[in-house]
This record gives C-alpha cells, structure tokens and sequence, in this order.
C-alpha cells in the first residue's frame, strides 16, 4: 500500500488514480499510524512553500515523513511536494523544508522566459535511475511551478529541463525520489514513472 499524503495542499485524488491504473494500491491519508505502515509514500502538493509546511506541522507530519524516509521506506515528491523535500525555500520571505535532501529551492531566473513555467518540458536523464528505467535519453513531462530546486550534491540530479535556465526536474538519493513536474498529468511517461515507483515499494522489504 502507498500513501498519498493528505495535508490539504495537492491533487491527490489525480495522484491516487493514477498510481492504482499503473497496478498500485493507493490511499489518501493523513493518519500517523497508516502511513507508518504504508510500503511507500507519495507526497504531492501545489502551492506555496512555507503555508505547505506549516500544514505538515499542524498535523504532525512533518516528524512522520522525516522519520519513514530514515528507515529506508521510498518517498516519492511530486511538484511543491518535491521542493518540501530539501533544507528550505526562499518563497514568500522563505522556510525550513523537510531537509531529507540537501539544497534549498529558489525562484527560477527565466532569463525573460514566462513565470510561472507551465507546460511539457523535455527533461534530459543525466543518469541512471529506478524511478526511470525504460526511458531513453529523454522524456516530455508537464511542469508548473516558479520555483526550482537546487541540490546541494549533484549526484542526486537524475534528470534536468531548461526554462531561461537548466534545473533539476527528477531527482534521487536512495529511498528518497524527487519529480519537479505532475506524472500523473504527463501521459504515457509520467504514468510509466509511477509504475517504476510503485515496483520500487513492492521491492522493499517489509
């Protein structure tokens, strides 16, 4: 069973559809206990950063995600739910992220582009990965976001898109995923990196 993380921020019933058509099973949920037992853990959002955190915190979630990413159980961000994952964002006067990955997040400089970034971007695989394996070199994904991450550690990058300036649109460092646009809106690939996540928790031993 998958979490989807319920903290009022996100489309999770999008997120849950889509897991349970690539053969997961999902539930959307913000009970400690469920998600303590839950086989892998999904964490979407959209939204500001630091109103995202206070609801995480609010509801006790914000030891819960730290601690299951601790014990080695796979936790895949999507979106704003991506971001939360690293050390803090400089939106709206800034915030303390989850610090399960290191780097902070910022506003992307567009170099004139449009902001907000929304759209399919290609993202270039830079390496190897098992939230991406069965893509090629490459892979169109739907993006909306301002802000981008910006990993502390570059081996961490699996995949970068270009909006004025490259960033990092799939990330991953052991048990921990990161994927900047929405899978659950990106088709074919967006579906078949869901399908690659959720072998990723069948795999992990309980």
């Amino acid at each position: 069973m998958i979490a989807v993380v319920d903290y009022g921020m996100g489309n999770r019933r999008s997120v849950e559809k889509a897991l349970a058509h690539v053969g997961g099973t999902a539930v959307i949920t913000r009970d400690h206990d469920e998600i303590r037992s839950a086989g892998g853990i999904v964490l979407p959002g959209v939204g500001a950063f630091p109103r995202a955190m206070d609801n995480l915190r609010e509801l006790g979630l914000e030891g819960v995600l730290r601690e299951r990413a601790a014990a080695g159980v796979p936790l895949l961000g999507i979106c704003l739910g991506m971001q939360l994952l690293f050390d803090a964002s400089s939106e709206h006067g800034g915030a303390v992220g989850l610090g399960v990955l290191g780097g902070d997040v910022a506003y992307l400089d567009t170099a004139g582009e449009r902001l907000p970034h929304i759209g399919w971007n290609l993202v270039t695989l830079r390496r190897a990965s098992r939230l991406t394996v069965g893509f090629g070199d490459s892979a169109a994904f739907y993006h909306v976001h301002s802000l981008a991450c910006l990993p502390a550690e570059q081996a961490d990058v699996v995949g970068t898109a270009e909006h004025g300036t490259v960033f990092a649109s799939i990330v991953e460092r052991d048990n921990v995923f990161g994927a900047q646009f929405h899978p659950e809106k990106s088709s074919r690939d967006g579906l078949r990196l869901l399908e690659n996540f959720v072998g990723i928790c069948a795999r992990v031993p309980a």
